[in-house]
Order: C-alpha cells, then sequence, then structure tokens
C-alpha cells in the first residue's frame, strides 16, 4: 500500500512552487473587477469556466483586453492588482514567482514602465521572491516603442524581458540584436514559441534569439530534433496546460505532452499564464496533472524542483528549497505493499 504522509492535495500545497509564465495584465484578479463594476464582470462570466474553450487567440485577446484595460489605468492599479495576486501566490505556497507586464499599456496609459516596476515590487510581500519582465509583442521593436525597449538594459528592477502576443506574427529583423545586447547587460530573455506555431518557431528563439526560456514550447514534440536541440541548449519549458487546452493548443489534457518532454529531457516547469481568461491556480495545474495525466507525486515533486533549479534566487536559497521538496517526496514514494 502507499506509504504517504499526506492527501494529494496536501502534497500539493506543501510543495514549495514557483510560477514562471504570469503576464500581470492577464492575472488581473476577477474578484477585483468583480467588486469594482458588477454589472460588467458579473461573478461567473463564461469564459473562466472549465468547460470554455477560445476559438482564435483573437478573440482570447479581445477578452483580456475588455477585462484588463478599464483597470490597469495607472501605477496604483498596478499595486492593487499584484498586491491581491501575490497574497494568492503566498496562500497556495507559491514562494517564487517571475511575471511580466506589458510594455506597451506603459505607453498607453501614459505610465512608465519604471513607475510600473516600482509598484509591482512595492505590493510584494514577505516569504515571496518576485522577478519582474517587460513584454512585447514582436511588432513592438519596430515601432515608436523602439527608444524605450533599447533603454531597458538600464531599468534596475528590471530582470528581463519576452515577447509575446500571437505567435504567427514574424520576429522582427534586428530582434537578435537587441537580445544579445540585453542577454549582455544581464537581462534573462524569454520568447513565446511553440504555441500557435510550430517548432521552427522554437529553433528560431533557441538558434537566432539565443533564449534558454521558452514560454510554452509545448508543439516543439511535433519534432524530435527541435525536442533534442532543446535538451542539448539546456532550455526550460514554461508550460501552462490549462491556459493550452483553453485555446485549443491541444484538444484535451489526455493529450497534453508535458510528460512527453519530461521523458526526452526538457525541463519544463508549470504555470498558470493568464488567469483572468481561465480562471485557474496554480494549485489546480499540479491537481490536473494528477487527475487528468495521472502524475505521479514524484512527477510533481521534479515540476516543482524545475522551477527553482532555474529561479533567478540566491544559490542558498535555490538548494533549501530544492532540499524541502525533496524531503516532501521522500516522504511520500510509494512503495511494495
Amino acid at each position: 500500500m502507499p506509504a504517504t504522509d499526506s492527501t494529494l492535495a496536501d502534497f500539493i500545497q506543501a510543495l514549495p512552487k514557483t510560477e514562471t509564465h504570469l503576464h500581470v495584465e492577464g492575472a488581473l484578479p476577477y474578484g477585483l473587477l468583480t467588486a469594482w463594476r458588477p454589472e460588467q464582470f458579473p461573478a461567473d462570466p463564461p469564459f473562466r469556466r472549465r468547460s470554455y474553450r477560445y476559438a482564435t487567440f483573437p478573440e482570447f485577446e479581445h477578452i483580456l483586453l475588455d477585462a484588463a484595460l478599464p483597470w490597469f489605468t495607472s501605477a496604483e492599479r498596478y499595486y492593487e492588482a499584484t498586491k491581491v495576486m501575490f497574497a494568492g501566490h503566498l496562500a497556495q505556497n507559491v514562494r517564487y514567482v517571475e511575471t511580466s507586464f506589458h510594455l506597451p499599456v506603459s505607453k498607453f496609459i501614459g505610465v512608465p514602465g519604471r513607475e510600473i516596476i516600482a509598484a509591482i515590487r512595492a505590493a510584494v510581500p514577505a516569504g515571496l521572491e518576485v522577478r519582474i519582465f517587460a513584454g512585447m509583442l514582436r511588432s513592438d521593436l519596430a515601432g515608436d516603442l523602439r527608444p524605450v525597449i533599447d533603454d531597458l538594459a538600464n531599468w534596475e528592477g528590471l530582470a528581463g524581458v519576452d515577447l509575446h502576443g500571437f505567435e504567427v506574427m514574424p520576429t522582427e529583423p534586428g530582434t537578435a540584436e537587441v537580445w544579445s545586447r540585453l542577454r549582455t547587460a544581464g537581462k534573462i530573455l524569454k520568447c513565446h514559441a511553440g504555441e500557435f506555431d510550430g517548432p521552427h518557431r522554437v529553433r528560431e528563439a533557441i538558434e537566432v534569439l539565443g533564449v534558454t526560456r521558452i514560454q510554452h514550447g509545448v508543439r516543439a514534440i511535433e519534432d524530435p530534433a527541435v525536442v533534442r536541440l532543446a535538451v542539448e541548449r539546456g532550455v526550460t519549458f514554461d508550460v501552462c496546460p490549462i491556459s493550452n487546452m483553453g485555446l485549443q493548443v491541444v484538444p484535451s489534457m489526455a493529450d497534453h505532452p508535458l510528460r512527453r518532454l519530461m521523458q526526452a529531457g526538457v525541463r519544463c516547469t508549470v504555470s498558470t499564464d493568464d488567469p483572468l481568461c481561465f480562471g485557474n491556480t496554480l494549485t489546480e495545474e499540479y491537481a490536473t496533472l494528477a487527475a487528468e495525466l495521472s502524475f505521479t507525486r514524484a512527477e510533481l515533486a521534479q515540476v516543482a524542483r524545475n522551477g527553482w533549479e532555474v529561479a533567478d534566487v540566491p544559490a542558498d536559497l535555490r538548494w533549501t528549497m530544492l532540499g524541502e521538496i525533496g524531503r516532501l517526496a521522500a516522504a511520500n514514494l510509494v512503495v511494495p505493499a
């Protein structure tokens, strides 16, 4: 019989978890909107239900923007939203978060990006490590945001950058040069790839942009050579299973390639992506892996371990968290009857 010290829910809660793929605007706590404008934002809209499937990425983007843009009008609103968001992380025993704010929003609302970063940092509670990224569309490098992007290397408190948005957009020429300069400045480089476009975009992100953090990356499974490339280069895929299902990147959770990627040697983390639109939590992500992909406690522990292996934290904190995960996993091993 199993030798366990806890129920599965207790085990998931006890794991010191990381959230490494999270968009600030897409993580706006929906309860804030309902309390603010209940007539516009009812408590249980269909798009937040687990059964909902977005027909297209533009539909998803439209719903996200219609909900987020009315709220995010000032640095103070970023503070209010992230304070609630981070409290939710602590309640789930999430101890490290990487989150990105959408750089074009700062221009749209007339609030400098540095002020948004300061507001988010001010909302971080004790017991939680947070790293802030600037997210942008591939096309932004060719627009009037370019001077701001060129200055990101000088921004204190900015951990890194991320190319996101509708993946089928071409990557602007010159992006690799900009990403190289940011890497030299010590910024962490991320890129959304292998979500709505094929494995060739994962290859582009790795070989052309030089990133080692792919957001999603799941469609790399369609090309074994790209999977091998990711393993050889030590690339991490920050995967969001419930998002992948809601956006129909995979037809069902049973078809999700997370286990196959991990078995092939790709380091994969698990995050929520845009919980404003999916109504998901990180705890639910872990529970879903167990319920629908039959992830064992050892596999769930490995997912948690992967997040700490790539976390931008001091070595002593990393080893403390890995040790905690190891002890929990050892106490929950399944042994012969």
